[in-house]
């Protein structure tokens, strides 16, 4: 993945927001097709599909991101990314466009968990997510 740009996220709409997915770990936007639910402590797994021809994990990033269980209705696309060699499908609203400013610290006042950054867009900061952490806490989520 050393070809990309680290600089450049993919701006998404989930939950009524709109966050920053950096692509050095975006590997494409899909429609993941239909996701079966498996059991999980994390309540934003959505379940399983197959992409690919490989079973991946489906998580709601809005749920993901408000520690909810997922809405009953399905987001529109998927972003199907990469992390530490392991991937997995986020399930979003819309993917819209590729940003490509640098990120700006996160201003102290302002809550946004998972942020490691920010962008402007002219309807506001955006929240760059950290996906590596994401990552991890998918990972360590047990299995019931």
């Amino acid at each position: 993945m050393s070809g990309r740009d680290s600089t450049a996220y993919l701006l998404v709409r989930v939950g009524g927001r709109r966050v920053g997915l950096a692509l050095a770990h975006v590997v494409e936007v899909l429609d993941p097709g239909v996701a079966h639910p498996v059991p999980s402590v994390e309540p934003a797994v959505r379940g399983v599909a197959q992409v690919r021809g490989r079973v991946l994990p489906v998580i709601h990033l809005g749920a993901l991101l408000d520690g909810l269980p997922c809405p009953a209705i399905r987001g529109e696309a998927a972003v199907l990314v990469e992390l530490e060699g392991r991937r997995l499908c986020l399930e979003v609203d819309e993917a819209e466009i590729v940003s490509r400013e640098f990120g700006l610290p996160v201003p102290p006042e302002t809550a946004m968990p998972w942020a490691v950054a920010v962008a402007r867009h002219p309807e506001g900061l955006v929240p760059l997510l950290d996906l590596s952490a994401l990552g991890t806490r998918m990972s360590e989520a047990p299995t019931r």
